[in-house]
């Protein structure tokens, strides 16, 4: 596994589902999982929620996409419980690096991903983008083994706080690209 992309959410906010919503015609999960393997971040693992989930989104997913499909042991548990599942995965045993991503950043590209890459120092539990307003853990590299290890003890801190506790690079990204859509007024862009 070399991307897990949580898109097990409620959209509660939005009121509709996230991942199904087009932004310039494409789907916001096929955007980002676009991005990700344009990145190399294949395969890309997609945590969801129900198994009905799997059938609609895959509508919207380039088949050419190495794509897993995991159901979220907890519906609606939240994105740690669904990294701890991944990550708790036999598959990530071995691996030394794992992008996080979520399907509401359909503006973030190839490069970001890269630049998570090369910032990722090896004495770094993770690197984790920031804007100026903000850090945004659900889009950090991560080390699987050293990551789960601290996780396990979480206490249910603010991510982006927990992660900061955490030996990390923190690397600026220009906000544009890590713009999260919640609501609808989020899709106003222009």
């Amino acid at each position: 596994m070399r991307s897990l992309l949580l898109a097990g959410g409620r959209s509660s906010r939005m009121g509709k589902d996230k991942a199904m919503i087009k932004i310039d015609g494409i789907a916001m999960i096929q955007r980002v999982a676009q991005a990700l393997a344009e990145a190399g971040r294949e395969p890309i693992r997609i945590a969801v929620s129900t198994p009905e989930k799997i059938e609609e989104y895959s509508t919207e997913i380039d088949s050419s996409l190495d794509v897993e499909w995991v159901l979220d042991g907890e519906q609606y548990a939240g994105p740690v419980d669904a990294i701890l599942e991944s990550l708790n995965d036999p598959q990530c045993a071995n691996i030394d690096s794992v992008q996080l991503a979520t399907v509401d950043v359909p503006w973030i590209n190839h490069k970001v991903f890269w630049d998570l890459e090369k910032s990722l120092s090896e004495n770094d539990v993770l690197a984790m983008p920031a804007d100026p307003k903000r850090a945004h853990p659900l889009l950090s590299l991560i080390r699987p083994t050293e990551l789960l290890k601290l996780l396990e003890n979480w206490k249910g801190a603010p991510l982006h706080e927990t992660f900061s506790e955490y030996p990390h690079t923190l690397l600026m990204i220009d906000s544009t690209l890590l713009r999260n859509v919640n609501q609808p007024s989020d899709l106003d862009y222009n």
